[in-house]
């Protein structure tokens, strides 16, 4: 395998601001990702939460850039990625009537789990997890219409 990565796109029908909203305030990560226990900021480290309420850690890492509201970079790790740390960038473009969001997941390259079968099950979560952002960004978006 050359290159271990994710590319995926979406438009969504909201200002890039509302969308980095959306990627970078834990009360908004909670509604589509997971409970953050500190807003995504440069140079912090963060730790997504449980969506089961008890506060355990699901992914954690730390904010590598961060371009408000165009562009984020984060570590990505969890639990089943034995210690190795991925990639996560975010770029938002304003478009017509919205943002197309980009997300560039990759550094899955040298992890001890099989990356094959950790690309596909890391593909199938942003699946779903895009699947909720549209929802979420869209149910906001009605709100203050």
């Amino acid at each position: 395998m050359t290159e271990a990565r994710i590319e995926k796109s979406v438009f969504l029908k909201a200002s890039p601001q509302r969308v980095w909203d959306h990627l970078t305030r834990p009360e908004l990560l909670a509604r589509w990702f997971h409970p953050s226990d500190t807003e995504l900021t440069v140079g912090k480290a963060y730790a997504l939460l449980s969506n089961s309420g008890d506060g355990s850690k699901v992914c954690w890492g730390e904010v590598l850039e961060a371009e408000p509201p165009t562009r984020l970079v984060y570590s990505f790790t969890h639990n089943w990625l034995e210690g190795h740390e991925t990639r996560v960038e975010w770029t938002l473009s304003a478009v017509a009537n919205g943002t197309l969001l980009k997300l560039v997941h990759d550094g899955f390259a040298g992890a001890k789990v099989d990356v094959f079968d950790s690309l596909c099950d890391h593909d199938a979560g942003w699946d779903e997890h895009f699947a909720k952002l549209r929802e979420r960004v869209m149910e906001a978006e009605t709100a203050t219409a």
